[in-house]
């Protein structure tokens, strides 16, 4: 068995996440691991646990708040339900 290390359970089907960074973290469940390792919108501080969107090394939850926080405003464009020209 493995514990957790956001909330401390011991359990029998704990995973492993390994980062690009080298990394390695025992998890429980899915909610620990995006508690522990997702990224914080810079803007309304809310979990990114979607695609996101990544300005300039920064991290939003959608292009609303990033255009908020960036001043490259309306070139800033969610990658969902866009389609190639």
């Amino acid at each position: 068995m493995a514990t957790c290390e956001v909330c401390g359970n011991d359990y029998w089907m704990a995973f492993e996440v390994r980062t690009v960074s080298g990394d390695v973290h025992t998890f429980d469940c899915f909610e620990c691991a995006a508690h522990k390792l997702a990224p914080i919108c810079e803007h309304c501080n809310v979990k990114i646990l979607g695609h996101g969107v990544e300005v300039a090394g920064r991290f939003f939850c959608c292009a609303h708040c990033a255009r908020h926080e960036e001043t490259q405003g309306a070139e800033i464009r969610d990658a969902v339900g866009s389609r190639p020209a």
